[in-house]
């Protein structure tokens, strides 16, 4: 299936997942941050990624965010499933159903876990491709996965007609480069702190945590490397830089996402599944330091901060563990 232009967005947010401080999903909390997000300048929202707690989701969960992503968006955004799996059987049965649910488009992750080899990565990712006409983003991040997708791999991955972009965690900008020379893939930043450097190299967008606190800054950034304003967009990445910093550094993106949009007032708890946990006190602390620091962010005004880490402590044990199918 061939796809004209960008079917993604380029001001992808990698949607948390909000819960109830028993760790159920709060549906009415999930609609409002969806809507929020898109407000704030977001065209795509990825769901049932790691962001959103994909690996403690269970599928009826995951399909569900779907839906209800369809549905608040009605149109103004992009809504695109992630996660999937480390068993290509069930990816398969996963992105089919996220298929039907409406998603515009999947993001899949590396196999995890299993360390397969480079080939054993091209068959995983060929056959999920041929198992839907979405259009496919390949997700790279060996940090979490513990293999890379290779240069040459990537290369042969581009010649399916339903993989169009790669979402880089990967941090090497000469490979990035190398691939945007070789091929017609899309590049999207998975790394807050390099979505202006990623930009400037080609890359079409990014698909960011820190974008749950606001999209704003980085539409920002993104219409000024589209209209090659590259000094707007350096002036903006500066101001969000202690945002960036606050969120992704200290603990895991989920966690301190969450952390920071409940003691906004714009989710009703911060918790997270098993097993994650909330911040410990001197890393709440850490992340407290670094928001003192932000000035003049669109979106993110902190002057009514109210961090609560009682509420975020430990983790919650839902009731139906996600690998039910």
């Amino acid at each position: 299936m061939t796809h004209s232009g960008n079917p993604f967005g380029q001001v992808l947010v990698a949607l948390v997942t909000p819960m109830t401080a028993d760790g159920e999903v709060d549906w009415p909390a999930v609609e409002k941050h969806m809507d929020d997000v898109i407000t704030a300048g977001a065209d795509g929202i990825v769901v049932t990624g790691t962001t959103g707690e994909t690996s403690t989701l269970t599928d009826p969960e995951k399909l569900k965010l779907v839906e209800v992503g369809k549905s608040v968006a009605a149109g103004r955004a992009k809504i695109i499933t992630g996660g999937g799996s480390n068993e290509t059987a069930h990816a398969i049965e996963l992105y089919k159903a996220s298929e039907k649910a409406g998603a515009d488009g999947i993001m899949i992750v590396t196999p995890y876990y299993n360390k397969p080899t480079q080939a054993g990565i091209l068959t995983h990712f060929r056959l999920v491709a041929d198992a839907t006409d979405l259009p496919v983003i390949l997700y790279d991040i060996p940090g979490r996965t513990g293999v890379p997708i290779k240069y040459e791999t990537i290369l042969r991955l581009a010649k399916h007609p339903n993989i169009l972009a790669v979402k880089d965690a990967k941090g090497d900008f000469s490979e990035v480069s190398r691939v945007l020379n070789q091929t017609d893939l899309m590049y999207f930043s998975g790394d807050d702190a390099n979505a202006l450097p990623h930009l400037a190299i080609g890359a079409t967008g990014l698909i960011g945590v820190t974008a749950n606190i606001t999209a704003t800054p980085y539409r920002t950034i993104v219409d000024a490397v589209n209209r090659g304003d590259l000094a707007a967009a350096t002036a903006e990445h500066k101001r969000l830089e202690p945002l960036v910093r606050a969120t992704m550094t200290h603990v895991p993106g989920t966690v301190s996402a969450k952390y920071i949009l409940h003691g906004l007032g714009r989710i009703s708890s911060p918790r997270v599944r098993l097993p994650l946990v909330g911040p410990e006190e001197w890393e709440a602390a850490l992340i407290e330091d670094e928001l003192a620091l932000v000035t003049d962010v669109p979106g993110a005004d902190f002057s009514n901060f109210r961090p609560d880490r009682n509420a975020a402590a430990g983790g919650a044990l839902p009731k139906v563990h996600g690998t039910t199918r």
